[in-house]
């Protein structure tokens, strides 16, 4: 275990480095986030860095370097400009097995994680992307192999081994062309520790999902015939930020004939009298974790046969699944005894029956089977505190409309614990 202690023992959300740094700020009134005050920040942040370090040590490697924003925040809670630092590698983190955490940010914003007691030194980014290098991309980029070197050497001096999540080509060749390092991806690391969630972690997922649920009343509130997806849509937007959230991974709300097949983008198609509207939330909410719920709804409020037979089938899609799925069962034993789809709706079925989720989807993930389970890792277990979520899509090929549902939990040993709350339009 670290033994890291917070610089600021009372911490709980940042970046607010003002409320110590500058005291010309200390009069500042702050709206209390959900659940703000049942959640010990320092506790959440020390639990994910070492599932992180865990990981290191299990898989002997001697440290990572940690690009993109989503692991950063999960091994640091460091966040600056997350979504232009998803195609701008402009700030990364270096984390040895034995703790040694450095992170090297953006220039000028050294300040905003200060506060965060994961991390011991902070210093400005050489970047090497040829927006911030231009011509000097490969000189930067050597200085930067040059960086790693020497943060291998004294953090990691009997252990070359180096795992690396994102990174530019020439970065890379930088590395193995000057250096004596053994580089492996550190996705699979990152993404196993991630996938086992602390008490304070369910919290955080819960303020999400009661948010995204807000938004979603908002929504079914404001439906009507004559309004666009993307009006429609907006309303999501609006709950998340003004709550808290950060953004949203998709733009899957659909309506009418774009409900089939599913993975059509949010347009300016005009709803219209009695058309379902499908759309899957995939929203990063408070505290950067994920509210990911799918729901159908009706313009009008009033499901015809048609659209009642279809949700009748993906809400048995739904229940037969969840059903399957508790700490210990095998991947390959639970899609082996998952619903079969209808012949005519296979074609278009979802990508996976089951993923899982945190700070945004995560490992694991459960797909549909072929015949001799070739297309697919089905080796592992379900393990008790994953978040999953268990997905339908029922859409017959060549059909009129399709219904969208899905529902997030939590593992347990005695099966799920469901977190997600919005009721089916069908029983409303």
């Amino acid at each position: 275990m670290s033994n890291f202690t917070s610089k600021f023992a009372d911490r709980k959300i940042g970046p607010k480095f003002f409320e110590t740094i500058n005291q010309n700020f200390e009069n500042q009134v702050y709206k209390p986030r959900l659940y703000e005050e049942k959640i010990d920040f320092d506790r959440l942040r020390m639990y994910r860095l070492n599932r992180v370090l865990e990981q290191l040590r299990l898989n002997n490697v001697g440290a990572c370097i940690l690009f993109d924003p989503i692991n950063i925040r999960y091994a640091t809670d460091s966040r600056n400009m997350s979504l232009f630092t998803m195609h701008e590698l402009v700030r990364f983190v270096f984390i040895s097995a034995e703790g040694k955490v450095i992170l090297f940010d953006y220039p000028k914003s050294e300040h905003l994680s200060e506060h965060l007691c994961t991390i011991d030194d902070i210093r400005a980014v050489d970047s090497w992307d040829f927006f911030s290098a231009n011509n000097f991309v490969d000189k930067n980029a050597k200085k930067w192999a040059g960086t790693v070197q020497d943060l291998m050497r004294e953090h990691s001096p009997d252990n070359n081994c180096l795992a690396i999540d994102v990174s530019d080509p020439v970065g890379i060749q930088m590395l193995l062309k000057q250096f004596n390092v053994k580089l492996v991806n550190a996705q699979k690391y990152i993404e196993l520790a991630r996938s086992i969630k602390s008490d304070d972690e369910l919290i955080c997922m819960k303020a999400s999902i009661e948010t995204a649920e807000k938004g979603m009343w908002l929504m079914r509130d404001k439906l009507q015939a004559g309004m666009t997806e993307e009006e429609l849509w907006s309303y999501m937007h609006k709950v998340n930020i003004e709550n808290g959230g950060e953004w949203f991974e998709t733009r899957l709300l659909v309506s009418g004939p774009r409900t089939n097949p599913w993975l059509q983008e949010c347009s300016n198609r005009v709803i219209e009298s009695g058309d379902l509207v499908a759309f899957d939330t995939d929203m990063v909410g408070p505290y950067g974790y994920c509210a990911d719920i799918s729901r159908t709804f009706v313009e009008g409020n009033r499901l015809n046969d048609e659209q009642k037979r279809l949700y009748s089938m993906s809400l048995e899609h739904i229940n037969h699944n969840k059903s399957l799925i508790k700490a210990g069962v095998n991947f390959r034993e639970f899609a082996e005894k998952s619903w079969k789809l209808p012949d005519n709706c296979y074609d278009n079925h979802y990508p996976c029956i089951i993923h899982g989720v945190g700070l945004c989807d995560e490992w694991p993930l459960v797909a549909y089977p072929n015949r001799d389970f070739s297309n697919a890792d089905y080796s592992a277990n379900f393990e008790e505190n994953m978040t999953i979520c268990v997905e339908s899509y029922i859409g017959e090929v060549g059909g009129k409309e399709g219904i969208k549902l899905e529902d997030q939990f939590v593992v347990t040993k005695d099966g799920l614990k469901q977190l997600s709350s919005f009721p089916y339009e069908i029983d409303i």
